[in-house]
């Protein structure tokens, strides 16, 4: 009699146990995944509906299509400077998350290896910067922009770009060279080595992970970038994904929807492409680096 008690609470526990990871965990995970990849599911059918479906909700539903079409995307590519949008974003990010990196590795390494009085007030006040929205910083950049005589080209961009990538990649760097034992610079330094090749032969392979997330931080940023980009592009030809596809595809209150939605999938693809290589990655620099 006792045995089946015993056995009738394992039982119960057990069930127990279940209902409370169906609401506590798998619940709230197919709400998020929903809330994510819903807008994608929205964009996608979006794109290979006719237009006959778009607005027609009493005939068609709004969540699913007949008789996809791939009509927007041939008036996108063929039809518009789209391509051309596409080749001015992926310099314009590849240039400016270069540039960044760059500056922030001498910046991040400065600041936490070299140990200077004031490290530590220099960082927050990096940080601090990116803290300043981009919406006041346009201001005072288009004067310069214009001064300097670059307005209305790539250039622009990918100098204006770095103001706000370089504080946030560096205070990212700041944290993983933290990580970093000091043990390996000592015996380097002990062994003759120089503070560039600390930096080149022993710092920077072991930050990569960190490096790679910074990067796509800053890629991703730059990619989807609008501020900077409408205000300092004004001709078709040199705009970027983002400002191209509302300036051009929205005439007065005509919304070529199609269009509009095929061009925001297209122009999440790259992103998407990158976090997919490079996920193993980003998830080791935010778990921490070289451990002592």
């Amino acid at each position: 009699m006792a045995q089946t008690v015993t056995d009738d609470n394992a039982g119960l526990d057990q069930f127990e146990s279940r209902r409370r990871r169906l609401f506590l965990v798998w619940l709230p995970l197919a709400c998020f995944i929903f809330v994510l990849l819903f807008p994608f599911y929205w964009m996608a059918i979006t794109a290979v509906k006719p237009n006959s479906q778009l607005t027609d909700y009493q005939n068609h539903s709004p969540f699913w299509v007949v008789g996809p079409t791939l009509q927007h995307m041939k008036y996108l590519l063929f039809e518009t400077s789209y391509p051309g949008w596409l080749w001015n974003t992926l310099i314009v990010a590849v240039a400016s998350t270069f540039l960044s990196l760059a500056a922030s590795v001498f910046a991040a390494y400065a600041i936490e290896r070299l140990r200077f009085r004031g490290a530590r007030v220099t960082g927050l006040l990096i940080f601090l910067a990116y803290l300043v929205p981009p919406s006041i910083l346009f201001i005072p950049l288009s004067v310069i922009v214009f001064q300097v005589g670059i307005f209305d080209s790539r250039l622009a961009l990918i100098l204006t770009y770095p103001t706000f990538l370089i504080p946030f990649c560096t205070w990212l760097l700041m944290g993983y060279f933290r990580s970093i034992p000091y043990e390996l610079e000592e015996s380097a330094l002990v062994d003759g080595a120089t503070r560039w090749q600390i930096l080149t032969k022993i710092v920077l392979p072991l930050a990569v992970p960190g490096l790679i997330s910074a990067g796509i931080f800053a890629f991703t940023l730059s990619w989807n970038e609008f501020i900077y980009a409408l205000t300092f592009i004004s001709s078709s030809e040199n705009k970027t994904i983002p400002v191209g596809v509302l300036t051009e595809l929205v005439r007065g209150d005509v919304y070529e929807w199609g269009a509009l939605m095929s061009g925001a999938l297209l122009g999440s693809l790259p992103v998407v492409i990158l976090y997919s290589f490079f996920v193993d990655y980003y998830v080791s620099s935010m778990t921490g680096a070289v451990k002592e």
